[in-house]
């Protein structure tokens, strides 16, 4: 669906994306992390066909994003961080201008509109004028005229930026519900956690350069050279830190509130080794457990320089 070579572009002595190559296959949830001014901005604008790159190319969907931006932008939803909004335009008109605006025939808009509302459950504002929406309304309007023409690409910058816990966890939901239908969605985000929930890949940049791109725990394996388990042993802490640390096949040993942190590096298939070998040494084994991957410190590990 998207596929990046060399992607690069300059304000002046600023380079924003700096020879950015990945791809992103039909179907995926990408997330796009990085800090402000990283270049995420920069990077989907390209993308959308709004931005000329100074180098590199980018293909949507089989469409040159110079060559042929009339069609990336046919096959693109894009969601900007900030978006203007239409005074005294109703959320139905504003729907309506934006299909419109994609070439929509008029006979179909009436049908789409309605769909587009039940979906982002604003069915119950229609006649609402747009500007007396709240902020987390106002986000799913956007996120509804980004589908109005059914694209097959979501491209959203920051689509949960300032909004509070609820309304973010109902923009996740809405956000599963369009992956669960098929959509192909780049999301970029700083709220970590959510899209780790979301996503089954994610890119890293960082001043504008492409650290690591993958799956979350593909990224994870490839830092800490395996698989981080969780053991919980009943008493003894010390002594069952000192023999797992002993074994071969387990790389690192954390004792982190009487929980034992470890890395395994041996066969996947023959993990439970390692909890058999404590059981039949005498360890009271409470818990034993792979390490959920969180995004943040995933996060915190590459753009402290280690990657670079």
């Amino acid at each position: 669906m998207i596929h990046v070579q060399g992607l690069t572009k300059r304000y002046g002595n600023i380079t924003a994306a700096n020879d950015l190559t990945f791809s992103v296959e039909a179907g995926d949830a990408f997330g796009f992390i990085g800090p402000n001014g990283a270049g995420k901005t920069t990077t989907i604008r390209m993308l959308a066909a709004l931005l000329k790159p100074d180098e590199g190319t980018a293909t949507i969907n089989g469409y040159d994003v110079l060559q042929e931006p009339e069609g990336v932008r046919a096959s693109v939803g894009y969601m900007p961080d900030f978006f203007g909004v239409y005074e005294d335009m109703k959320v139905w008109e504003y729907l309506d201008f934006f299909a419109a605006a994609y070439r929509v025939a008029w006979r179909r808009r009436p049908a789409l509109i309605r769909d587009v509302l039940e979906l982002t459950d604003l069915s119950a504002k229609r006649d609402t004028y747009v500007d007396a929406l709240s902020r987390g309304m106002k986000q799913r309007l956007c996120l509804a005229k980004t589908i109005i023409h059914d694209p097959d690409l979501l491209l959203l910058d920051e689509p949960a930026s300032g909004l509070d816990p609820r309304a973010r966890i109902e923009i996740r939901e809405l956000l599963q519900q369009l992956c669960s239908m098929g959509k192909t969605i780049l999301i970029s985000s700083h709220i970590l956690p959510e899209l780790g929930d979301l996503c089954n890949k994610i890119g890293i940049i960082e001043q504008g350069k492409l650290l690591m791109v993958g799956a979350v725990e593909d990224i994870w394996q490839q830092l800490e050279g395996g698989t981080q388990l969780v053991i919980v042993v009943h008493d003894r802490q010390q002594e069952a830190s000192d023999f797992l640390a002993a074994r071969p096949d387990i790389a690192d040993v954390e004792l982190e509130e009487n929980a034992l942190h470890a890395v395994y590096r041996g066969d996947p298939d023959a993990q439970s080794a390692v909890l058999t070998a404590l059981v039949e040494s005498g360890f009271r084994v409470t818990s034993f457990a792979e390490r959920e991957t969180d995004l943040e410190s995933l996060y915190m590990r590459l753009t402290r320089g280690i990657v670079s």
